[in-house]
């Protein structure tokens, strides 16, 4: 009790003393100083919370891997405000994840895994705790990259979202980071998967440097912005049209939405490729994946797909701890290891839950 005590008011001090900090942007505005203020809070309690879940990572995951937070550069941010201002061509520095399985030959190469969270302004939590284990277990090398617009990084950070845009070129960037730096990765066995937002963005990598990845699973990958932005609601569409992201609705700029979206980059594929989505997904509605998979049938693309009929859990259906999740990402794991030769395989339910769950 008294540990949250102390914590509880670490974060007032944190809190109040950053009110004290900021200078009021309209002093003849109260209303919209009081706003400032609490989005400039919000951003501060994310800071702490990302924090908190890098201290979680190391508990839930460090008897299986070596974990590292690294500090890299991706291409120059493109919605600065002022573009004379100094140091406004530098690469944009983004963290990302490395996990390193415990106990692997690091004379010998091994398949690297990049893996981009999903969400608009999102960041890696550890939801995807199992996934990493499952991973590890399999002995591929894994980065997570906290591309430009994620949470947890301060509101210049989270300003700098290019959703569907230079994001895309941070994963990479990630990817060839570890290339770079790392002896014991097989830059001929590379893999890229992720959900949702994630799926989205392995689709785009995989458009558009198809030579960078060996494979590639997309689940429930948001496909179409346009068609997103008609079922989505205001508030949502409000994420994309602020004057610091895209700047203009789908309405206004309809060609810059199709830029974005991978059904409308169909024509690109040459990646092997896995696609998953769900019915009953209450997220990234099954209509937007369903014209991926038409429109990479009209361009005479070889790929595989499962529509999966109203699986439990929705848009998480195969990443949560249920008996049919662990069965449908044991099938990912075999596919991606057709390509992959990881060093280890998931081959059934028991041998994920052993690495996953601890279960012996």
């Amino acid at each position: 009790m008294k540990a949250i005590n102390i914590l509880f008011s670490l974060l007032l001090l944190f809190c109040f003393t950053g009110i004290q900090a900021q200078e009021p942007e309209n002093n003849n505005d109260p209303i919209k100083e009081i706003n400032q203020e609490i989005n400039n809070m919000d951003h501060r309690f994310d800071v702490l919370k990302k924090q908190l879940q890098d201290l979680l990572w190391y508990q839930k995951v460090v008897d299986v891997a070596v974990i590292d937070k690294v500090y890299i550069t991706g291409p120059p941010a493109t919605n600065i405000k002022n573009p004379t201002a100094m140091g406004v061509d530098n690469p944009l520095k983004f963290y990302t994840y490395v996990f390193i399985p415990r106990g692997i030959n690091l004379s010998k190469k091994h398949p690297l895994m990049v893996l981009p969270h999903g969400g608009v302004h999102g960041d890696l939590t550890t939801y995807y705790a199992h996934i990493i284990r499952e991973l590890m277990y399999q002995q591929y090398i894994v980065v997570a990259p906290e591309y430009r617009g994620s949470t947890g990084y301060g509101k210049t950070f989270y300003e700098h979202i290019d959703y569907g845009g230079l994001e895309n070129e941070d994963v990479n960037a990630s990817r060839d980071w570890m290339i770079e730096n790392y002896d014991f990765v097989d830059k001929n066995r590379v893999g890229i998967m992720g959900w949702s937002h994630g799926g989205m963005i392995a689709l785009m990598n995989i458009f558009d440097w198809p030579k960078d990845y060996k494979v590639a699973f997309a689940g429930v990958p948001v496909s179409d912005l346009i068609a997103r932005m008609g079922y989505q609601t205001q508030s949502y569409r409000d994420l994309y049209s602020v004057d610091y992201h895209i700047g203009k609705t789908a309405h206004e700029n309809v060609e810059e939405y199709k830029r974005r979206s991978p059904a409308w980059n169909a024509h690109k594929l040459q990646t092997p490729l896995l696609i998953h989505t769900n019915t009953n997904d209450d997220d990234v509605n099954v209509l937007e994946v369903e014209h991926l998979i038409k429109s990479l049938k009209a361009e005479g693309k070889d790929f595989e797909y499962k529509i999966y009929q109203d699986v439990e859990g929705g848009h998480s259906f195969d990443r949560i701890d249920t008996q049919i999740a662990q069965e449908i990402r044991v099938k990912i794991y075999k596919f991606l290891a057709q390509y992959l030769n990881p060093p280890e395989t998931i081959d059934n339910a028991k041998e994920l839950k052993k690495a996953a769950y601890r279960v012996k």
